[in-house]
């Protein structure tokens, strides 16, 4: 029978890696037949279907995080949670400096894509629009690719994660929220650099 082979070892090591509670690690170790790779993919999955559902509750407590870098660069962000309680947690408040690494590193100019303005927008595909050479019957959809990849690097939840560029901002917070078990935003952030003003 599976349950002989699995560990209480292994059952703690999976809640821990995964954000489940010990009930459900164990259960995914005997589904997976004792396979603690397999039960770990599983579990994963399974948080991070549980963190998409999170992503509409609201997000009223948390904390602002600075960083700053050779007392050159500096970045100061919000990063809001639903409960005070999570907002104090080690594992919140390195999510937190993290983020403010990275504004402090990429500078990104806006928290998501909705927030960038639409005269912005606008301005920036009427810029594409004129240099347009393509096939007339694709132009929408390639200056629609074009205007998306111009903000890729501007907005900080599109961008590749500095700590791990394999997934983005976006992914990484994700991540935190499938551990958490609780909605994760940023909120606001703002970044400094010596000499330069906006």
């Amino acid at each position: 029978m599976a349950d002989a082979k699995i560990s209480i070892e292994q059952i703690k090591k999976l809640k821990e890696l995964s954000g489940v509670g010990l009930t459900d690690a164990k259960q995914a170790l005997v589904e997976a037949d004792g396979d603690f790779d397999k039960a770990l993919e599983a579990m994963r999955k399974k948080g991070l279907t549980k963190a998409e559902k999170r992503g509409d509750r609201e997000t009223r407590e948390g904390l602002i995080e600075s960083y700053v870098h050779d007392g050159r660069i500096g970045a100061i962000i919000e990063v809001n949670c639903e409960t005070s309680f999570v907002a104090k947690t080690d594992e919140f408040k390195d999510l937190a400096h993290k983020l403010a690494m990275q504004v402090a590193s990429m500078a990104p100019l806006y928290v998501s894509a909705e927030d960038i303005p639409e005269d912005v927008m606008t301005a920036k595909k009427k810029e594409f629009e004129e240099n347009f050479k393509g096939p007339e019957n694709m132009k929408d959809q390639i200056i629609g690719g074009q205007v998306k990849k111009a903000f890729a690097d501007k907005v900080l939840l599109d961008q590749p994660y500095i700590l791990d560029d394999t997934k983005t901002v976006a992914a990484f917070i994700k991540d935190a929220i499938a551990k958490t078990g609780e909605n994760i935003t940023v909120r606001q952030f703002k970044r400094i650099e010596l000499g330069v003003t906006e």
